[in-house]
């Protein structure tokens, strides 16, 4: 764990921003703290600016950066609930960080 936590920094930073509205709070992706080796941030689409910003058109929105650009996004289904499970992204997270070797 040391490895990846150390590849991380040394090589750029990985952010992880979970994307969703005060109306969809039901829908929340309740294991997205549990993720792990990036910076997490939870913003809310409520405010306009934010939602045309990084262009969310359903939420929640799971979007991956790599030293602040946008390489990955995770979205909801239809019935706005996230389609990707906690591991899937985890696993791309890990391989982003590896990757950096």
């Amino acid at each position: 764990m040391i490895l990846v936590f150390t590849a991380a920094t040394a090589f750029g930073q990985v952010d992880v921003v979970h994307f969703n509205a005060s109306w969809n709070e039901a829908n929340s992706v309740k294991w997205f703290d549990k993720l792990s080796d990036v910076n997490k941030k939870v913003l809310s689409i409520d405010d306009e600016k934010i939602q045309k910003k990084y262009e969310i058109f359903i939420v929640p929105t799971i979007i991956v950066f790599d030293e602040g650009k946008e390489v990955k996004r995770f979205q909801a289904d239809l019935s706005f609930e996230m389609v990707a499970t906690r591991e899937e992204i985890q696993e791309y997270i890990d391989e982003l960080i590896i990757s950096k070797f």
